[in-house]
This record gives structure tokens, C-alpha cells and sequence, in this order.
């Protein structure tokens, strides 16, 4: 489509990886992982896509638009949070106020998509959060059918991509260079 944009990621699971490809070879743009990209990377692009991992109600590396937002505002900014889990409205709300200050959530279109849970891929600060809520899921005393997955997701990994769920973002992406 064109390399005035790109699609930049951080995984741990590989779950923001995968969405973060698909998407990239969708649009036909450049793909970078932020291991170690500075603003200076992304100045010459006209749309940002940030495709990060969801822990604990953080996002994964988005200190990278967060900390150059003054730098990076009259872009095209768009932020894929990828979870475990399905999220309500009011789950979202919060995930993204935490995030983002409130300027920031004007200028920057969120989307939320469903990704998986890999325990054995987690470093061990991530374990110790997760193990909390592995106790509360035990304790519940008739688990939804999500409760379920998510508690066998600790004993084998659970994979809930799928490529249609990037669509909304394409769809923007494409609208926004139409």
C-alpha cells in the first residue's frame, strides 16, 4: 500500500508478532519490533501502527508512542492492544485511561484484539501477577466458559487469533489514504 506507513510491535508470546505481520501484509508496509526504536524511526512515516501485548492493564513498549507523543501527534496514530481475554466496554475504558492521558485517547485510534496466553513464555513478574488471578478463577465457584479457558490456559497455551479480527484496522487504515 505504502511505506509512509508502518506497523510496529512488541511481543513476549508472539501473539502481537502474529497480528502485527498480518496487518503489515495487508496494508503492503514496512514491520518493525521495538526492541530498540527511537522516535527518530518513526518520523518519516506518516501512519503509526503499535501493536503491543496487554499486562496487567499495560500495554507492552508503548512507552515508545507515550513518551514521544508531542513528536509524533500530527501522525496517524493507531494502537492495537492485544489480550487474553474478551473485554467488556468497561474493562476497555479502563485499560485505555490507564495508558493514555486524555489528549492522548483524542488523537490516537484504539482497538483491542483478542490474542492468547502462554504461562511458560512469561517472565517471572508477570507470573507472580498472573498467579494472582489464577487464584481468583479457582475460587470462583461456577466458572463462565471463559473463566474455564483462561485457568487451562496456565497448563497449555491458549491461542485466540484470528485474522479477521484485524479488519477494523485495516479498514481504517485504508479510509485514512483513500
Amino acid at each position: 500500500m505504502s511505506n509512509s506507513i508502518v506497523v510496529v510491535y512488541r511481543s513476549r508470546t508472539g501473539f502481537s508478532q502474529r497480528y502485527a505481520e498480518w496487518i503489515a501484509e495487508e496494508l503492503k508496509c514496512d514491520l518493525k519490533e521495538n526492541i530498540s526504536l527511537t522516535v527518530n524511526d518513526l518520523l518519516n512515516y506518516q501512519t503509526i501502527i503499535y501493536v503491543g501485548g496487554l499486562y496487567a492493564f499495560g500495554i507492552n513498549g508503548i512507552n515508545l508512542i507515550r513518551r514521544n507523543f508531542a513528536a509524533l501527534q500530527e501522525k496517524n496514530l493507531i494502537v492495537c492492544a492485544v489480550g487474553a481475554t474478551l473485554s467488556t466496554d468497561d474493562s476497555l475504558v479502563k485499560m485505555w485511561e490507564s495508558n493514555f492521558t486524555k489528549e492522548q485517547r483524542k488523537k490516537i485510534k484504539r482497538f483491542y484484539l483478542r490474542g492468547g496466553f502462554d504461562y511458560s513464555k512469561l517472565g517471572l513478574g508477570n507470573k507472580i501477577l498472573t498467579s494472582m488471578m489464577r487464584i481468583k478463577l479457582k475460587n470462583v465457584q461456577d466458572p463462565t466458559e471463559e473463566e474455564q479457558a483462561l485457568l487451562n490456559a496456565y497448563t497449555e497455551s491458549s491461542d485466540f487469533t484470528d485474522k479477521t479480527y484485524i479488519q477494523p484496522v485495516i479498514d481504517y487504515v485504508q479510509a485514512l489514504t483513500a
